[in-house]
């Protein structure tokens, strides 16, 4: 089928207008970068574990006794209306004698979870709570809206890092510079948790004194990738 000269030449030059931009962006260098920055965030969050466990010949009396002392610390942490206080696991199991075949006993564990950023109040409480049950585990860490503020500061400072060293490289090539995409990544998430682990001596010495509690700060870093386009002068 013949087509008229004018269709074709039509055709040429449309098909040439389209190829322009691609050659355009292909006479760009593109480049990938990397900037990272951090902030500290203060641990204003604590959080603890206190838990009994118990051992009796049968699992009846020995569910009570727990149950019982349970009660009773619950009853202690009431008046300390700023700390969260939650049930934690509670598992009960049978202890063998040395052949592994006859249960010579039973243990049961069961664990309170607690709360709070007035870190003054846990403390206290701790304090009380160690007369009644163990301490297994404190930590401090930022709290989410704490942690998600520094990472916005963070964030900010990054995305400047990352264009001061987009215009130090377009600087370098003699070029104007674009950011084609970037990428920005929590790198620590949330900080983990501080844990400070108590010897069981040191913990009885503490009972019914305040468990003493240096927050201090962890760091919330962002990392920023992403590619430049360099367009040569």
């Amino acid at each position: 089928m013949k087509y008229p000269l004018w269709l074709l030449l039509a055709a040429c030059v449309s098909g040439a207008n389209a190829a322009e931009p691609s050659a355009a962006r292909r006479e760009g260098i593109v480049v990938d970068l990397n900037a990272e920055a951090s902030r500290l965030a203060p641990n204003d969050l604590a959080r603890a574990q206190a838990y009994i466990e118990l051992g009796d010949a049968t699992p009846g009396p020995l569910a009570k006794k727990v149950n019982a002392a349970m009660q009773a610390a619950l009853a202690t942490t009431k008046p300390y209306t700023s700390v969260k206080v939650r049930s934690g696991n509670t598992s009960t199991y049978p202890v063998y004698s040395k052949n592994g075949r006859t249960i010579e006993s039973w243990r049961m564990r069961s664990e309170l979870l607690l709360e709070s950023k007035d870190q003054a109040a846990l403390s206290e409480l701790l304090g009380k709570l160690q007369t009644q049950l163990a301490v297994g585990q404190l930590t401090l860490e930022p709290s989410e809206d704490t942690a998600r503020e520094a990472e916005n500061a963070a964030i900010g400072d990054a995305i400047a890092a990352f264009n001061a060293r987009a215009k130090i490289v377009a600087a370098s090539l003699g070029g104007n510079w674009r950011v084609l995409h970037m990428n920005v990544n929590n790198t620590s998430g949330m900080p983990p948790p501080r844990p400070l682990m108590r010897s069981k001596v040191a913990m009885a010495e503490a009972a019914m004194a305040d468990m003493p509690v240096e927050a201090g700060e962890s760091r919330v870093s962002v990392n920023i990738s992403g590619q430049i386009e360099i367009d040569r002068k």
